[in-house]
């Protein structure tokens, strides 16, 4: 249950706090005051889409931010919120930031989360019925769902959905293996080909970069002998002028020296170590001048390895350093293929069996949608008698079409038919029901599926095009409805708001300059008001006044004599505590 919702900087909204509590909660006002920026709100804090220009003008971000009583919350909830790693103890705080450049970020208990994570929360504790919702009535999808969450089918609807997302991998899986085993033989006889080509090759890891390295220097042997000897020379062979002479002559005069001045001490060890490298570095040169002495028959075997994985690269299309793993590819399908018929048979196996597995889920869901399917007939058959379609029936249709291809959905087909008129057999809704007749079988599906559950049900003007008794018997239903749980109720009809249990008043203010929307909690006189003002219009008369107190008073006495009922068949009933607005 929503106990607390703040919107800060929301469209023309700059600071509103409600404190809300059980029951039927009426948000009324002039057109164009801002009554459905409240569920606008509401949408947003469910994780639903919003750009920059939700942002009140001049604002730098808007907010919306709900507290919502966790003490009857569904275990789902409870739950989800466990596996997301968020901790809750009796209150779920959800958060919605929009900034002016149009980033948002979301919340949950102060935890910053994916907004697909606000989302599910959302879509478990608020439940948003727009003025419009009728119009989605007349697909077989939408169908499908309501009559899913009337029967508290969901979890089963999952459960179908992933057996067929099993049965769909494995066929996926069978119709590739099938289609190999087609070109089974040709294609086996190319791999063979191909594998025992490039395994006859033998190409070693980084055999390519050696190859190419000695290839470049056997090519180039005589530059680098002839310069080896020369660098040789200088360094070590030279008698008269070589650099390990120098070095020895230096050593001889500055020994000589040292007894005169023992700072030329220091450089004697110098010029060792240097005597010593330059013997080093000539030994390395004679060693490297030897391998240069090899014969033409290692230079042509350099040559033809490397033409070899040249040709083998060109053929596959690929880099010569690529040959290795396309080696191990072509290996790994060769041994796929040669084991495809085993494979294959194994597979149909698992695919029957995941087959099965998933008809019997289906069939399971379907037997319960049909069950659920009649109760909701009944329920929404009783709702239209009293909402201005009196000898109306409604039907759920529930068919099986068993050569059809499994979906996620089951192997149901779901379609709503209605009779509006006595003696007119039920058809396909879109066909018969004319706009106000939908959009009064839309309030009768919303209600008796919203009976069902325990979320925060939000209604948004959708009393519009009805009126006189049907409106008084809409503003009932929702009120019985608030008696169970917790009802907002955005309406323009007297009929209905004087049903609430709790009157919130919208109001657009205007300084000429900005235009701000604020909410106010009306006490039982200013009830009387608001009422009279929907009832009589701009000039507000005492005749007006005194139908609003006739109408206060009869909802009240109905109220009563609902109370008076349940507790002489042993239940007690509760009046809802009323809630508070601040405006700030």
């Amino acid at each position: 249950m929503l106990t607390h919702l703040q919107i800060r900087d929301f469209a023309i909204v700059d600071a509103v706090e409600l404190e809300l509590r059980s029951g039927l909660t009426v948000l009324t006002g002039e057109t164009g005051a801002g009554k459905s920026i409240v569920v606008d709100a509401l949408q947003l804090l469910a994780g639903g889409r919003a750009g920059a220009e939700v942002v009140r003008h001049g604002a730098e971000r808007a907010e919306v931010a709900g507290t919502f009583d966790l003490a009857q919350a569904p275990r789902e909830l409870k739950q989800w919120l466990e596996e997301q790693s968020v901790s809750a103890g009796t209150e779920l705080v959800m958060r919605r930031v929009v900034g002016n450049d149009g980033r948002s970020r979301a919340y949950l208990n102060g935890q910053s989360v994916p907004l697909q994570s606000l989302r599910d929360a959302g879509n478990i504790l608020i439940d948003i019925h727009g003025q419009h919702e009728f119009q989605s009535l007349t697909r077989g999808a939408a169908q499908r769902e309501l009559l899913d969450g009337y029967g508290s089918l969901l979890a089963l609807t999952s459960q179908v959905g992933i057996a067929h997302r099993v049965w769909l991998g494995l066929l996926n899986r069978t119709l590739e293996l099938e289609s190999k085993a087609r070109d089974r033989d040709a294609r086996l006889d190319l791999l063979r080909y191909q594998v025992q080509e490039l395994e006859g090759l033998r190409l070693r890891e980084n055999e390519l970069a050696s190859l190419t390295e000695e290839s470049a220097r056997l090519a180039n042997r005589g530059r680098l002998a002839t310069g080896a000897q020369v660098a040789l020379g200088e360094l070590y062979d030279n008698d008269a002028a070589s650099a390990h002479a120098g070095v020895a002559r230096a050593l001889t005069a500055l020994r000589a020296l040292v007894a005169l001045d023992t700072k030329l001490g220091t450089v004697l060890p110098l010029l060792e170590e240097a005597s010593v490298q330059i013997r080093e570095a000539a030994r390395e040169l004679e060693r490297y001048g030897e391998t240069l002495d090899v014969d033409a028959a290692r230079q042509d075997e350099v040559e033809r390895r490397l033409a070899a994985v040249e040709e083998l690269s060109r053929k596959h299309r690929i880099a010569p350093a690529q040959l290795p793993e396309r080696t191990r590819q072509l290996r790994a399908e060769l041994e796929e293929l040669e084991h495809a018929e085993v494979d294959l048979a194994q597979l149909r196996k698992e695919l029957a069996a995941a087959l099965e597995a998933y008809r019997t889920q289906a069939l399971d869901l379907s037997a319960k949608r049909q069950k659920a399917a009649k109760a909701l007939a009944r329920d929404i058959t009783a709702r239209m008698q009293t909402l201005g379609m009196a000898g109306g029936r409604f039907e759920a249709d529930v068919t099986q079409d068993g050569n059809a291809d499994p979906t996620q959905d089951g192997i149901d087909r779901v379609e709503f038919r209605v009779s509006a008129n006595p003696g007119s057999p039920p058809r396909a809704l879109a066909k018969v029901a004319s706009g106000g007749e939908l959009s009064r079988l839309s309030l009768a599906v919303q209600v008796s599926c919203a009976a069902q559950e325990m979320r925060c049900m939000v209604f948004d003007e959708v009393d519009a095009g009805i009126g006189g008794a049907v409106a008084e018997i809409v503003g009932r239903e929702l009120r019985q409805l608030g008696e169970r749980g917790q009802v907002l109720c955005v309406t323009h009809l007297p009929q209905v708001a004087c049903q609430a249990h709790h009157h919130l008043r919208v109001t657009k203010l205007t300084d000429g300059r900005t235009t701000r929307t604020t909410l106010a909690e009306l006490t039982a006189p200013e009830r009387v008001e608001e009422l009279a003002r929907m009832l009589g219009g701009v000039e507000v008369t005492d005749k007006a006044r005194e139908h609003a107190r006739d109408m206060l008073n009869a909802a009240e006495r109905g109220t009563s004599a609902t109370r008076g009922k349940k507790d002489a068949s042993g239940d007690t009933a509760t009046q809802p505590r009323p809630p508070a607005a601040r405006r700030r």
